[in-house]
């Protein structure tokens, strides 16, 4: 048999096991999806997000990708977060980082990585804002501290879209966290960034929903 049809195989012998214990499972599950959770984590095939939460499919609302970076840019991510706030209406928003990251380990060194470094390069402001600590620690401390680094920077960022803003100005329930996973033991730990309210992110990224059209910026031409 080729490789890539065990994953067929796999598949079906997974949907056999569902329905020998629930005949309705997958007829429930195509009606609707109401998480209550997103979960915006890395790529890396070692942090599975619903098995390691223990959640069914249909409970985490999930957006992956290297280093699970939330930026600004990136309407991928942004898009994820928008459908979830707006019309999943989930009530939290958890970036959920790990030890040992392999986009962090890179970000820390100097050697070319390809179209990569580019993504890359916003770890790398995290290390520089926080140089000074970081600069102090031996390599194997350095890597762990700065991947809960990228996780509160991740939480920060989150806090300053309009999505999340507008959800909050309108009363809607809805707290962001900031966790990590340590791959060696499989236990998520919680960074104590957990926020449910601007109050904590800096007056200049306020963003507040005008009702009415606003004039556009006017342009000089020189």
């Amino acid at each position: 048999m080729a490789e890539i049809d065990r994953v067929f195989l796999k598949n079906r012998e997974w949907a056999s096991a569902c329905l020998r214990e629930d005949p309705n499972y997958f007829t429930r599950l195509a009606e609707q999806q109401a998480p209550k959770y997103l979960w915006i984590g890395c790529s890396d095939s070692r942090v599975p997000a619903n098995q390691i939460v223990g959640m069914a499919p249909g409970e985490l609302f999930v957006h992956r990708n290297i280093a699970n970076l939330v930026i600004h840019t990136d309407l991928n991510c942004l898009s994820v977060l928008q459908y979830a706030v707006d019309v999943l209406g989930v009530e939290h928003v958890v970036v959920c980082g790990h030890y040992g990251c392999g986009g962090v380990r890179a970000a820390m060194g100097h050697d070319e990585c390809g179209l990569v470094d580019n993504w890359l390069r916003n770890i790398k402001e995290v290390y520089a804002k926080n140089a000074t600590d970081l600069d102090a620690m031996n390599e194997r401390d350095r890597l762990v501290r700065l991947c809960e680094l990228n996780v509160i920077e991740q939480v920060q960022n989150l806090a300053k879209t309009k999505t999340v803003q507008h959800a909050w100005d309108r009363g809607q329930k809805l707290s962001l966290h900031g966790w990590i996973y340590d791959i060696g033991d499989g236990l998520i730990r919680d960074l104590g960034v957990r926020t449910d309210d601007r109050s904590g992110v800096p007056s200049i990224y306020h963003v507040y929903e005008n009702p009415q059209a606003q004039e556009p910026l006017p342009i000089k031409v020189a």
